[in-house]
């Protein structure tokens, strides 16, 4: 599975997993845009990538969270 930009939920998921004892709360976006870019599924231009885009992300790994 390739992951791209607009696959928040599924990167979220991915986050969760390979950072489990960090609260997304707490992530700047220039450390939460850098662990999407580290994601060994992820597959996207990293200039795509955008406040919303990462904001949409965060929301989704903290809901995983909830």
């Amino acid at each position: 599975m390739s992951l791209k930009w607009t696959d928040s939920l599924d990167i979220a998921i991915e986050l969760d997993e390979k950072y489990p004892d960090v609260d997304p709360l707490h992530v700047n976006f220039m450390d939460l845009r850098k662990w999407v870019l580290g994601l060994d599924e992820f597959d996207d231009e990293p200039e795509h990538s955008g406040e919303k885009i990462l904001e949409a992300i965060q929301m989704a790994w903290i809901e995983e969270r909830e």
